[in-house]
């Protein structure tokens, strides 16, 4: 081979080895970009999600210390007392029988009371008492004997026996379309009393053995 020809092949594998090493020094070049686009993503990524658990982290603490500094124990709600005496005194002025406790058992509270005039016939008496546990008792009278004034007032019921309070025979009755309620009825010399309530017969009893 002549001088001229072998130098012409030098310059060619020399051409062909840079270029090969340009190949090489570009791919190097991409893979790192490759990775430091990677890295930059899964770098915003973590910050992002970082950010957000802060976040969440920091709307915990602030309803926490929210509730510790709104927060109070809730009170029992507390009967609101009526006085019944005038009305009982008046209601007795119109009918002789109307009753009221005398005194009212220790720790009970009047609750509620109403009178229907003889103008209103029949005349009816209500009074409504909170026990000192917190159940209800109500004593119902009215000149109406028949069963139209307890059906009113107690809705349907059962037979539940007798009681004796103070000498004198009460019928016990089960409320059925109230779930835990019961009453004593008494009915005599044109008069239906009714005690009811959900405190249970001793509580009823104890009503009725105050009425005077």
């Amino acid at each position: 081979m002549s001088s001229t020809g072998q130098g012409a092949s030098d310059e060619a594998e020399a051409l062909e080895r840079a270029r090969e090493k340009a190949r090489e020094k570009a791919q190097i070049q991409a893979e790192a970009n490759e990775y430091r686009q990677a890295y930059r993503r899964d770098k915003r990524k973590s910050q992002t999600v970082g950010n957000m658990v802060f976040a969440l982290v920091i709307c915990l603490a602030v309803v926490a210390f929210l509730i510790t500094v709104t927060w109070r124990p809730k009170k029992e709600a507390q009967p609101t007392a009526v006085e019944y005496s005038a009305q009982l005194e008046d209601a007795r002025k119109a009918a002789a029988w109307v009753r009221g406790p005398d005194p009212m058992p220790s720790g009970w509270t009047a609750t509620s009371v109403e009178f229907r005039t003889p103008q209103q016939a029949p005349i009816t008496w209500h009074l409504g008492t909170v026990t000192n546990e917190k159940k209800y008792v109500g004593l119902e009278q009215s000149n109406v004997t028949g069963g139209k004034f307890v059906a009113e007032k107690l809705g349907r019921t059962s037979d539940d026996g007798t009681a004796t309070v103070a000498g004198v025979t009460w019928q016990r009755k089960v409320l059925l379309d109230r779930k835990g309620e019961n009453a004593l009825i008494l009915v005599g010399s044109g008069v239906t009393t009714i005690v009811a309530g959900n405190a249970g017969y001793p509580a009823l009893e104890a009503f009725a053995s105050a009425l005077r």
